[in-house]
């Protein structure tokens, strides 16, 4: 009788700690924060305070706060817990370029799949690619580089157990970019936070990208000769698929493993009148530049270079490197931002007269411990049984794809492959460019991207199965939408091979479907 009284009263309290109100976890006391709105939002259209409406949205508590774990700091994050059909997970949510906003989008995305989630702002309020308020503020930057999330993840766990009178299940972790560095920093410093990350196209080598950046700026930059202008890329993209498009046995307008992929800018050197279809001798020399990546001054290697296949499209290397204008491209606003008030706190910096030695030395003196998560050695990480999964576009246009491989060879190395392939996993994805897009099939599951073959075949849902039932994962099955809208037709699915492994045609079948293709390991010649 005692026990069934203890049973019953146990239930009770538990009952009471789950039917804990929305509005009472104004009151809930965490470290060096303030809870700002603690509010019971009903089903329907949700208007977060910037980023536009969320539609078909559940009835969640919404709580927003500020912790300011140094008199500079102010780091604005949110957490949303579904009011009801709570699946016991938590997913958090990253950032992209300097951050400065919270994710509310994919918030939104995240409740409506029945997660509690959170997100921050990393401790600022300004565009992706504004670093002006790092300006003499280096607690700001050690908040973006990596204690925001980390306390905005402290915060989110505290909240859901308050809220439901449980903790979480599982906690896992999407992001891609910035966000991928995220996603590593957390395993690296912070292996308790989550039991599974997804970590897509990591700008985890941070001060060496963007010094190698600056080194890739002076050369294309300098010599208006050497610029190559935007109405050639049509052109060199055309030239790379001829030289490597049919590798792999199949036509289809993607390199299908760029490593292997041997083509030479000189073949477009132009035989006469400069044209939109050949390259002068100087834009061979960019172009050569561009593919070998950031040296210094002794012609050691800074940062990899850009793989070959996808050159044009809206995603490609026109906004991203080479701007319709010389020093107009989205990685010359970032390299010049962090310089100028990261680094040198100087806003009149300029890439073309710097010192890409004295650059690199200095980013890595003053940012590296804030900024980099190179960290190889997971132990930490894999000892509380977390699972990392690193995915990569082979024509990612912002951050080398060879980082990602050169990365996960590091664990490999450091940890030895057996015991790092009990939980770690990298795939490369051809053709897709950042993040998502490009010629390539480029939505399997990540940042809540749907697979047209069902959510078993995605990576989100193959890591969740990795660290729930421990079914490590093989291949996943990619695909490519019209428009790269799932709403219109699936013009593409193929299988993402498990690193080194790459995905080769059977020989016969059709060459858009997913089943004609399988995973093999094929020497490199």
């Amino acid at each position: 009788m005692k026990i069934l009284v203890g049973m019953i009263l146990s239930a009770c309290a538990a009952s009471l700690a789950a039917a804990a109100t929305c509005d009472s976890l104004a009151g809930v006391k965490l470290p060096d924060t303030s809870i700002t709105v603690a509010q019971a939002v009903p089903a329907g259209m949700f208007t977060p305070p910037y980023g536009g409406p969320i539609d078909k949205m559940p009835a969640f508590c919404r709580v927003a706060g500020v912790i300011t774990p140094t008199a500079d700091s102010y780091i604005r994050f949110e957490a949303w817990m579904p009011a009801s059909d709570w699946n016991g997970k938590f997913l958090g949510v990253g950032n992209g370029g300097f951050a400065g906003s919270i994710g509310f989008g994919s918030m939104g995305g995240n409740l409506k799949r029945g997660y509690a989630t959170a997100g921050t702002d990393t401790g600022h309020e300004a565009d992706a690619e504004d670093a002006s308020w790092a300006f003499h503020h280096p607690e700001k930057v050690a908040d973006f580089g990596y204690r925001a999330l980390h306390l905005t993840t402290l915060n989110a766990k505290s909240l859901i157990q308050a809220f439901y009178g449980q903790g979480a299940e599982h906690s896992y972790f999407d992001s891609c970019s910035d966000g991928g560095r995220e996603a590593l920093m957390e395993a690296q410093r912070f292996p308790a936070d989550y039991d599974g990350i997804l970590a897509g196209a990591p700008a985890n080598f941070w001060t060496h990208l963007l010094a190698a950046g600056l080194d890739i700026s002076k050369s294309i930059y300098s010599d208006p000769a050497g610029y190559i202008p935007s109405i050639k890329f049509p052109a060199i993209s055309a030239a790379v698929l001829a030289a490597c498009d049919a590798q792999d046995g199949v036509k289809d307008g993607i390199v299908n493993d760029p490593s292997r992929c041997h083509f030479d800018p000189a073949s477009m050197l132009c035989q006469g009148q400069d044209s939109r279809t050949c390259l002068t001798a100087p834009q061979v020399a960019s172009l050569k530049k561009l593919y070998a990546g950031g040296r210094n001054s002794k012609g050691a290697a800074i940062f990899p270079g850009y793989a070959p296949g996808a050159e044009e499209g809206r995603g490609g290397w026109v906004p991203w490197i080479i701007g319709n204008g010389p020093g107009g491209s989205n990685g010359s606003v970032y390299m010049e931002n962090y310089f100028r008030y990261m680094v040198f706190a100087d806003p009149v910096w300029n890439a073309l007269t710097a010192n890409v030695d004295v650059a690199l030395q200095t980013a890595d003196e003053k940012t590296a411990h804030a900024l980099n998560a190179v960290e190889t050695d997971l132990h930490a990480f894999q000892a509380r049984d977390g699972k990392l999964i690193l995915y990569h576009g082979w024509n990612d246009p912002a951050i080398s794809p060879a980082n990602t491989i050169d990365y996960y060879n590091g664990v490999l190395h450091a940890m030895g492959r057996e015991s790092a392939e009990g939980f770690v996993r990298l795939y490369m994805v051809p053709g897709m460019q950042h993040c998502i897009g490009g010629p390539g099939p480029s939505w399997f599951g990540q940042l809540g991207t749907t697979t047209a073959k069902g959510p078993e075949h995605g990576m989100y849902d193959a890591l969740e199965q990795w660290v729930e039932k421990g079914q490590a994962p093989g291949p996943i099955v990619a695909t490519q939408y019209a428009d790269d809208n799932p709403a219109k037709a699936v013009k593409m699915t193929r299988p993402l091979c498990p690193y080194p492994q790459i995905a080769v045609y059977k020989g016969s079948g059709d060459t858009s479907d997913s089943a004609s293709f399988e995973c093999r390991i094929v020497p490199n010649n």
